[in-house]
C-alpha cells in the first residue's frame, strides 16, 4: 500500500511539472493605478491587462459611463466577465428581464449570441472581460 502511494505521488510530482513547463502565464502584478484606458468605441473605455485584445487570449478591463447602454451587437467569439464596481446588465435577444448585476456578478456571451450591454447605475460601472480568442463588436438591429 505505502508503495503504491509512493508511486501516485511521484507520478502526480511529474505531471505537476510537466503543467508548469508549458504553462503560458507569467508572473504579473498590474495595480490598479497602472491600468492605461483608452477609448475602445466612445464612450467605452478598455485596459488591457494581459494579451492580445484583437487576437486572443486576453484580459481586459472595461469601463462604462453612468447609465450607458451599448446597441444590440454580437462578437465573433464568446467573452466572460465579472463586474467590478456598478451595477450592469447584459439582456440576450428576446429576453424580457435581465438581472441587474452588482460588483463580484459573472456573466457570459457566447459567439454570435446578440446582446446589449449596460451600465444602469447612476455612477459609472467597471468590468473585467476575458476571452480565448480576439474580442470585437459588430452592432446589429
Amino acid at each position: 500500500m505505502k508503495h503504491l502511494l509512493l508511486t501516485t505521488l511521484i507520478a502526480l510530482a511529474g505531471f505537476a511539472g510537466m503543467a508548469q513547463a508549458t504553462d503560458p502565464i507569467a508572473n504579473t502584478v498590474l495595480k490598479a493605478a497602472d491600468r492605461s484606458f483608452f477609448v475602445a468605441a466612445d464612450p467605452i473605455q478598455f485596459a488591457i491587462a494581459t494579451g492580445d485584445l484583437q487576437a486572443g487570449p486576453q484580459g481586459t478591463f472595461g469601463k462604462f459611463p453612468a447609465n450607458f447602454e451599448t446597441p444590440w451587437h454580437v462578437h465573433s467569439h464568446a467573452y466572460q466577465a465579472i463586474v467590478i464596481a456598478g451595477e450592469m446588465t447584459n439582456p440576450f435577444e428576446g429576453e424580457a428581464h435581465s438581472p441587474v448585476m452588482t460588483a463580484g456578478s459573472f456573466w457570459s456571451v457566447a459567439a454570435g449570441a446578440k446582446h446589449r450591454t449596460a451600465c444602469v447605475s447612476d455612477t459609472p460601472c467597471e468590468f473585467f472581460m476575458y476571452a480565448s480568442e480576439g474580442f470585437d463588436f459588430e452592432v446589429v438591429e
